[in-house]
């Protein structure tokens, strides 16, 4: 069945124009028609096995962002081999790599979007499309994606230790992740999806509420309900054995004179990541430039949070 307003059997060309104009449906189509043909360039560079599916995926995921940047419509077939070719290559002789979503909170648009306020209420829609499928996806698969795609912490080794999990699961999962969110994509490209954007301002201003709380030594009612007595410290500032709660914790760190300073927010419905700069004006410990809060939240409520320190490179 075509998808609303598309012809039964639509061109590439037409596929692509609709796509740039932020139709989810045509975009999901065109990947869909293409997937063979950029399985086979992943496989002609990168050989049988799961680098090559792998790689497959993270270019499709590539393209959903990019899909503006193709300037002849009816060349999209060469311009996905080439995403395909290109995301191979890097695999080949990078050992970290770019996030491959960067950017989703600024959706990307072509030079001539500014004149047209439509595209850029188009652009999110598909941005809301992808975290939608986001929300789909296991919470182990959609931790490791979240961190890798969104965030700052893409090093396998940073998502391993982040994760508490080998190397070898971390590569295994986002596998995982990226092959089964590009099937929730196609099969949920004409569905209505939640404004992301609202998730996002509200984790945003929640972050920000919550480091002036703790700074001014008290937490208001809004923010003591983030923090519910069940909330547990884990990982590296936690204590094995022992439920440590975060706020003493943190307040802790303030005492010791260090500051955080918000960066960054990647903000699930059920996981959330706050990304720090870090100052210590003469602090008693010193801490890395930068850190992230991983946390598990339940009916809006952090259950967990896990503090992630950036690894040394080398």
């Amino acid at each position: 069945m075509a998808a609303p307003g598309l012809r039964a059997d639509p061109t590439g060309e037409e596929l692509t124009r609709r796509a740039q104009a932020g139709e989810t449906v045509a975009l999901g189509l065109l990947l869909a028609r293409h997937q063979a043909p950029m399985r086979a360039v992943a496989l002609s560079v990168l050989g049988h096995g799961p680098d090559a599916e792998d790689a497959v995926q993270e270019a499709a995921l590539t393209a959903l962002r990019r899909i503006g940047d193709v300037r002849d419509p009816a060349a999209v077939g060469a311009w996905l081999r080439a995403v395909v070719r290109n995301t191979c290559r890097m695999r080949v002789r990078a050992t970290r790599e770019s996030p491959g979503l960067d950017g989703l909170q600024l959706p990307h648009l072509r030079g001539d979007d500014v004149a047209h306020p439509e595209r850029i209420v188009e652009q999110h829609a598909m941005r809301d499309w992808i975290w939608e499928a986001v929300e789909e996806l296991p919470e182990q698969q959609r931790l490791v994606l979240m961190l890798r795609h969104f965030s700052g912490v893409i090093s396998y080794r940073e998502i391993s230790a982040a994760c508490d999990i080998p190397i070898g699961t971390v590569r295994s999962r986002l596998s995982q992740a990226r092959a089964t969110l590009a099937r929730v994509l196609l099969s949920t490209a004409a569905q209505a999806h939640d404004d992301a954007s609202v998730l996002a301002e509200a984790s945003t201003h929640e972050a920000v509420a919550t480091l002036r709380a703790w700074e001014s030594g008290g937490l208001p009612r809004d923010i003591s309900e983030l923090w519910p007595a069940e909330s547990e410290m884990v990982g590296r500032l936690g204590r094995p054995g022992e439920r440590v709660h975060p706020v003493p914790v943190m307040r802790k760190t303030l005492e010791d004179g260090v500051r955080q300073h918000l960066r960054h927010v990647v903000a699930g419905r059920e996981i959330q990541i706050w990304e720090m700069d870090v100052t210590h004006p003469g602090a008693v410990h010193i801490c890395p430039p930068h850190l992230a809060w991983l946390m598990f939240r339940r009916d809006g409520r952090v259950q967990r949070l896990r503090v992630v320190f950036p690894l040394p490179s080398g």
